[in-house]
């Protein structure tokens, strides 16, 4: 699977001016490469934001994505708000909702869990032969989340409005779930500022043996993994190194 990873500097609680730079950058990738899966960051087309009339995505917004996704022939995932939570939608190549996942761990240090509503479940689904768990932004920092996932998971999809001062956490705590998951996971961050904070990108792939698969570094525009994301990487690393068994969910503090 080709995988784009589309590291964006939202315009503030714009959503036309969002929109018009995800299709200036889009435009810049030759039509002939293929695509099967573009990653946008978190709350895509307002940046982070407590304002809900601001970060709601309408049918407008969703006809937008779903229309890119048909132009390009691809599956897309990128973050808004529904019903008061804060979501990371997956669409098909044929603009066809795949999945809507709410995220569990609001992060109160920012008044997240004043303005929105927590997701209450774990989600996972099917894109083109792999298993996704997907995640958004302070869920990262909870491990059980992806853990629990772990024997249903291929690969964890992450997308997030990371701050630049902590962005050293965001690719360790990245590769660390690669590595003691056994799976590939696919972190997505924007970059530039809002005015509150300053974000440095550094959206990543690490392979399940916790190996860079790509790196995006700091600078705004749409980058595509060179290596295929392969399901069967998954099953030789869990093969070979069967760690996944050892697991122990008794072994708790009384």
């Amino acid at each position: 699977m080709k995988i784009a990873l589309c590291q964006l500097d939202m315009p503030w609680e714009d959503k036309a001016a969002a929109k018009a730079r995800i299709l200036s950058l889009m435009d810049k990738l030759p039509a002939r490469d293929r695509l099967d899966w573009v990653v946008f960051p978190e709350m895509t087309l307002s940046g982070f934001s407590m304002d809900k009339a601001k970060t709601t995505v309408d049918d407008s917004d969703l006809a937008f994505f779903a229309d890119l996704a048909r132009r390009r022939r691809t599956c897309v995932s990128f973050g808004g708000v529904q019903d008061g939570f804060n979501r990371l939608i997956t669409m098909d190549e044929s603009g066809k909702l795949v999945s809507s996942y709410s995220k569990i761990h609001l992060y109160s240090f920012g008044k997240e869990d004043g303005t929105y509503r927590p997701g209450s479940r774990p989600e996972k689904f099917s894109l083109r032969g792999l298993s996704v768990v997907p995640a958004v932004c302070f869920d990262l920092r909870f491990p059980y989340l992806f853990w629990n996932a772990a024997a249903q998971a291929d690969l964890y999809v992450v997308i997030a409005s990371w701050p630049m001062r902590r962005a050293e956490h965001w690719m360790r705590l990245l590769q660390a779930r690669a590595i003691e998951n056994q799976a590939y996971v696919v972190g997505v961050n924007r970059t530039g500022k809002d005015p509150l904070l300053e974000y440095s990108g550094n959206s990543m792939i690490f392979d399940p043996l916790g190996k860079v698969v790509l790196d995006c570094g700091t600078g705004e525009g749409v980058f595509l993994a060179e290596a295929e994301v392969d399901r069967a990487l998954v099953e030789k690393t869990r093969t070979r190194f069967p760690f996944l068994k050892d697991r122990r969910r008794d072994a708790a503090f009384a």
